[in-house]
């Protein structure tokens, strides 16, 4: 069995995919994969990220829509635009943009 490694990012931090055209703010972490096998054996296997590391659960946006995406540490990396994050649950969970991270409102915290 694998050890589990620490997060990378945190919650409230704005990400971009290192692939694909799209970014967001961490609403979740997963410390390892925590989704449908199917969900898993449909990413192409030539980009199929390793389970035994952390997922993050994004509030995403792209040019066309805002939606919640899964993604694998690897293919992460910090955004820095400085630009806000459009989806409209931004606003629910979080306050104030700050350095590239949203301020978790306190009523979010479990």
């Amino acid at each position: 069995m694998s050890e589990t490694r620490s997060a990378k990012f945190k919650i409230g931090q704005v990400v971009r995919h290192r692939i694909y055209p799209f970014r967001g703010v961490i609403f979740d972490v997963d410390p390892v994969f925590n989704n449908t096998e199917e969900w898993w054996q449909s990413i192409p296997a030539e980009i199929r990220p390793h389970k035994d590391q952390p997922f993050y659960h994004l509030l995403a946006e792209n040019a066309e829509s805002d939606y919640i995406a899964y993604v694998s540490e690897q293919n992460l990396l910090p955004d820095e635009s400085g630009e806000p994050i459009r989806h409209p649950k931004v606003g629910e969970l979080f306050g104030a943009l700050e350095k590239g991270a949203y301020r978790i409102r306190q009523n979010y915290l479990h």
